[in-house]
């Protein structure tokens, strides 16, 4: 699977991103992470979406213990992580908050390298918007941290177009991603003009949260059956192996050419994923879907 460049100027990931925030609830050994990374490799999934807060803050460093078996790998893969968000628990923090701070960026940037056992970082994102984020010390950190050779491609991650803007104002370099939430669920960033705002300037999001969070196979949620229902149906029509495989060829269709993360840490979920790029909806098969998703017809 050749690479996807997510902005004219780079990186290029692949068309399918590993997501790693469940890693510690897989009860994998690093032997059996690497072979779940070296697995997911033989399928064109060369790129792997992390946080620094991702298990209480030990995911990275359980994915650094695997890839420390076999460092090469790491030639072979694009790291993505992110920060900017504060949880209570092994950080000590009274409450939940953000810090964009120069020196709270530069210091979570180190620490996420010396968990994952890496020197440099393909993508680093901002987590969240902060409302307390001042626009010239962020640029400040990601400049040093480009300039140290730490991180590679910076972005963001749930910010609107506005807080895009102000943020890219104040960089000499590009943002090259806004990683966002869409699915047949959740469908704001196709109207706010979130994806409107990535189309304008060729710039691919990643999509979270693609089957909404599990949402979408729940059997009480009215949207996610009504959803489910209609995914199963063009599902039938298109040849496809499950209502997940349609979800995501749904997501694909976008203009903005959005790059889906997987957070299964199940091969066979992975492969069914991928082969969902080989089905093709028909606008009215698209259109059927967010109806059943809005529960009304277009305006």
């Amino acid at each position: 699977m050749p690479l996807t460049p997510l902005h004219p100027d780079g990186p290029h990931l692949s068309r399918f991103i590993a997501g790693y925030w469940r890693l510690l609830d897989w009860k994998m050994t690093p032997q059996q992470r690497l072979d779940f990374l070296k697995a997911h490799l033989a399928l064109g999934i060369s790129s792997c979406d992390h946080a620094d807060i991702y298990g209480d803050y030990q995911c990275e460093a359980a994915f650094g213990e695997a890839l420390a078996l076999e460092p090469a790998i790491r030639h072979e893969i694009q790291i993505v992580s992110k920060c900017g968000i504060c949880l209570p628990g092994q950080k000590g923090y009274d409450l939940p908050h953000y810090n964009t701070s120069v020196g709270h960026i530069l210091t979570q940037v180190d620490t996420s390298l010396s968990h994952l056992g890496t020197d440099y970082l393909d993508l680093l994102l901002i987590h969240r918007p902060d409302p307390l984020m001042q626009a010239d010390e962020v640029a400040e950190a990601f400049t040093q941290l480009r300039r140290a050779g730490k991180v590679r491609h910076f972005g963001v991650s749930n910010f609107t177009p506005s807080q895009f803007e102000l943020l890219q104002s104040r960089l000499p370099f590009p943002l090259v991603t806004n990683q966002v939430e869409i699915s047949p669920l959740q469908l704001t960033a196709l109207h706010d003009g979130t994806l409107d705002h990535l189309q304008q300037h060729r710039i691919r999001p990643m999509a979270w949260s693609c089957l909404g969070g599990g949402r979408l196979f729940s059997p009480t949620d009215p949207q996610a059956r009504s959803v489910r229902l209609e995914l199963s149906k063009v599902g039938e029509e298109v040849g496809a192996q499950g209502v997940d495989q349609v979800a995501l060829a749904w997501l694909l269709a976008l203009p903005c050419s959005p790059l889906p993360i997987l957070g299964s840490g199940r091969i066979e979920r992975l492969r069914q994923a991928v082969d969902a790029s080989r089905l093709t909806l028909t606008r009215e098969q698209w259109f059927r879907i967010w109806r059943a998703s809005t529960g009304h017809d277009v305006p």
